[in-house]
């Protein structure tokens, strides 16, 4: 196998651009929408606690909120909020009709329960697509709000491939939040899809067998370009901020790079790859959370 540079190397998917070009399309809708005599969408974030990484991901979803023409609200609770504080908050978000999708950042603290507080949400405001409702819509191949995250992979990989019908892909990591929708997705468009997790036996040699690999571990350069069957489409969902030797940080993937690039036809840099896409996918969910729930209020079904 060949790892010679340049030449040799897989093309980049161009997660920063696809995401500005999806942006500004949803920008053109939400004006539509408006248009038509609708109120602006409102899109809810909660944060609880203080975690700096998510600080600056929240920060970074409001001010793309508000450039694709929407109105952001956001509530910033302590590390100390109680279950109860939060799902009352929650209540409120779905009373309002003014807000028409609410995310609940993860992590949470200790003493909440993700499960619970996902599924307090309203399902036509559920925007992260993580609630059982539009988790069981999804699963059975219905219309529901989709995750943000493997919606977003999806449409990197799209614009690799037009038609993913007959491909193997892999799936490696099994959470609720990426790798469980993600396959579901793939099943949808008609790939054959296996799903490796900590527990698979040579998990090497399953991701080798992927035409596409789909890689959301956590684990910071898991995946080594002998992993990777030569031309497949690699999309890395990880990210992870490493120490470097001049004492700084940089952030890295849950696949090795610099090998994987030389194997591969085409992959997903990180930064710039997956993370954009998750942000964009969250306004295409908020805009088709505001038009879901303004049916529901005409037919007066919305609560």
């Amino acid at each position: 196998m060949s790892t010679h540079p340049s030449e040799q190397a897989g093309q980049l998917i161009d997660g920063k651009a696809i995401a500005r070009a999806l942006t500004e399309k949803i920008g053109q809708d939400v004006a539509a929408f408006i248009e038509q005599g609708n109120p602006l969408p409102g899109l809810a974030v909660v944060l609880v606690g203080n975690d700096p990484a998510s600080e600056v991901y929240v920060k970074n979803k409001a001010i793309q909120t508000h450039r694709a023409g929407m109105r952001s609200f956001m509530h910033m609770l302590p590390e100390s909020t109680s279950q109860d504080e939060l799902l009352d908050l929650i209540a409120q978000l779905n009373a309002n009709p003014r807000i028409h999708g609410v995310l609940v950042q993860l992590p949470l603290p200790k003493q909440i329960d993700p499960v619970v507080v996902t599924n307090a949400i309203a399902p036509h405001k559920d925007v992260d697509g993580l609630g059982e409702v539009n988790a069981g819509r999804l699963a059975l191949g219905m219309d529901g709000i989709v995750p943000c995250t493997p919606l977003g992979c999806l449409m990197l990989l799209k614009s690799v491939h037009k038609d993913l019908t007959g491909k193997h892909a892999v799936v490696i990591g099994a959470s609720n939040l990426v790798g469980k929708p993600m396959a579901q997705l793939l099943l949808r468009e008609n790939c054959t899809v296996s799903v490796g997790h900590i527990h698979t036996q040579d998990i090497r040699g399953l991701a080798r067998t992927g035409d596409i690999l789909v890689v959301a571990t956590g684990k910071h350069g898991l995946v080594r370009g002998d992993w990777i069957k030569p031309g497949a489409t690699v999309i890395d969902v990880g990210i992870t901020r490493v120490p470097t030797h001049e004492g700084r940080t940089r952030l890295v993937g849950d696949v090795a790079f610099d090998e994987a690039r030389h194997v591969a036809g085409h992959i997903t840099p990180v930064p710039g790859g997956v993370g954009p896409m998750t942000i964009a996918c969250l306004l295409h969910n908020t805009l088709q959370a505001a038009r879901v729930t303004q049916a529901l209020l005409k037919n007066g079904d919305a609560s």
